[in-house]
């Protein structure tokens, strides 16, 4: 008996687990977030006195407030994009078909009786993914989405004090000066 255009009751478990995979990994990155309130404070912004206290205002805040920083680039990123309708349905249309062809397919993909392997699925969609980002103006929208977001980080970095930061755990600082 075949079932053609049925919709099953529940989720596969493999789908299930990928799904809880998704969950943890966005609720962890996001759980790191630092308040906006403490981000957007107007009286710890002021000019640094020296070019080595802006360094070390950027480095200090850049690992303060590197998930907000992340959601504020991804919506500027977004944002710019917007502005140019046709790159965003062009990524639209090219994330589509990763999903479809790699990610959600379970079988082995079959055209003419030829199986074709995941290797080769990948090349194609990484090959086709290139051609069609440096063909088109995707890849210079995008750029300037990330120069954007860029400018406003490095921007809010260089002006936000650093005083009344506290991280938990110093070493990060630290490191991020070496």
């Amino acid at each position: 008996m075949t079932t053609y255009g049925t919709i099953p009751a529940e989720l596969p478990q493999q789908s299930l687990s990928l799904i809880v995979q998704a969950r943890e990994f966005l609720g962890s990155g996001l759980g790191s977030r630092r308040k906006w309130e403490d981000m957007i404070n107007i009286r710890a912004l002021n000019l640094p006195p020296n070019v080595n206290e802006a360094v070390r205002r950027i480095r200090t805040n850049i690992v303060f407030f590197k998930t907000n920083y992340v959601i504020v680039m991804l919506f500027l990123l977004l944002l710019t994009l917007f502005f140019h309708p046709t790159s965003l349905v062009i990524i639209v249309v090219i994330m589509i078909a990763w999903f479809l062809q790699y990610f959600l397919r379970d079988n082995p993909l079959s055209i003419y009786g030829f199986v074709i392997d995941r290797s080769m699925i990948i090349t194609v969609l990484t090959l086709f993914t290139i051609a069609v980002f440096f063909l088109t103006d995707v890849m210079s929208n995008i750029m300037s989405g990330i120069a954007f977001g860029l400018t406003v980080v490095l921007a809010h970095g260089f002006f936000r004090t650093t005083d009344d930061l506290f991280v938990g755990d110093e070493k990060d600082i630290n490191a991020s000066q070496c």
